[in-house]
């Protein structure tokens, strides 16, 4: 569970910025994302191996 203390001298507005970025590094929203539809294991597998081949064909690409 991600939690953010008020500092001292801290406004609310600082303390939820600094949640949402909190919220953001940890990953949680876009675990709640992906757990929202059920996605087989092997469909899983089959989109990292195509984004993976994806990354493999851009960085081969020549720089102009």
């Amino acid at each position: 569970m991600t939690s953010v203390d008020l500092r001292d001298g801290e406004s609310g507005e600082h303390l939820l910025t600094r949640f949402r970025q909190a919220v953001q590094r940890d990953g949680i929203l876009r675990e709640i994302k992906q757990r929202r539809h059920f996605i087989p294991k092997s469909e899983r597998r089959r989109i990292a191996m195509a984004k993976a081949a994806r990354r493999r064909r851009r960085a081969k690409r020549p720089v102009v």
